[in-house]
């Protein structure tokens, strides 16, 4: 996880590195934070794992949705918290990991809570139909499962890039979807990159039931959603101007660095 590495002693000053040496410098620097903010996600996830478990032993379409709405509505806002002190982090505000997380939970409730919603809803009909499929009388074809595969990617897609404006940015609904679909239009690899790799880490964990249930506690989902918007935050801070934007309005917020070319 590139935790066990020495910091680099030949830092520039006011140069950012890139790359590996970028990933080990914020993990070695944040990886305590990060696992307490994504403790406390994955506990707000308990109300819809219990839903959806339910759902699937009931074979009840309709409680996994319920599950979604109501399991969405916990989840949101520790994942809107988690986002946020990654996007933090990434732009080296070393603020409080408690502060942060008191201060988007108040500014980012509404967004969270509306954006748990349809993801979790999302996520159960998918984990739902996947159960069933998996453990039913027949097998699903392989374009069933191509079909569930490659609609999960474009969700991930969607939600990765969807998050960091919400906790970022106080926008219209159409604007935030439209400049959603517009960056990953523009930047399809590290997107669907990105999204890929949170499909095959979550599956990966499903299928190592119940053994995956230790790893759970310990990388939860901060690890991987660190890694994804990892991935597309160099582009994204490009676009959207996300440290000129913060740097205008909190002058002593961010140093100024330039990226390593």
């Amino acid at each position: 996880m590139g935790l066990f590495f020495r910091e680099d002693d030949h830092k520039i000053e006011g140069v950012r590195s890139v790359g590996f040496a970028r990933y080990r410098e914020v993990l070695e620097g944040s990886w305590k934070a990060l696992y307490l903010v994504g403790f406390i996600s994955l506990i707000l996830f308990i109300p819809f794992a219990g839903g959806m478990v339910y759902a699937i032993l009931s074979k009840s379409t309709l409680v996994a949705i319920v599950a979604g709405i109501v399991g969405g509505a916990f989840a949101g806002p520790g994942l809107g918290c988690l986002y946020d002190l990654i996007l933090r982090r990434l732009r080296n505000d070393k603020s409080e990991w408690w502060v942060c997380w008191k201060r988007a939970f108040k500014q980012n409730l509404l967004i969270s809570i509306l954006t748990g919603i349809v993801q979790c809803v999302f996520i159960g009909l998918a984990v739902f139909s996947g159960a069933l499929m998996l453990w039913g009388a027949t097998k699903p074809s392989l374009g069933t499962i191509a079909i569930i595969l490659v609609g999960s990617v474009i969700l991930a897609a969607v939600l990765t890039v969807w998050w960091p404006q919400a906790v970022l940015f106080s926008q219209k609904v159409g604007i935030r979807l439209k400049n959603t679909l517009f960056f990953i239009l523009f930047h399809p690899g590290r997107v669907f990159g990105a999204a890929a790799l949170q499909v095959v880490y979550w599956l990966i964990l499903f299928f190592l039931l119940p053994w995956s249930a230790f790893v759970v506690p310990i990388l939860g989902d901060w690890y991987v959603l660190f890694l994804s918007v990892f991935f597309i935050y160099r582009p994204l801070n490009k676009d959207f101007k996300v440290e000129d934007q913060i740097r205008e309005a909190f002058p002593d917020n961010l140093p100024e660095e330039e990226y390593i070319p």
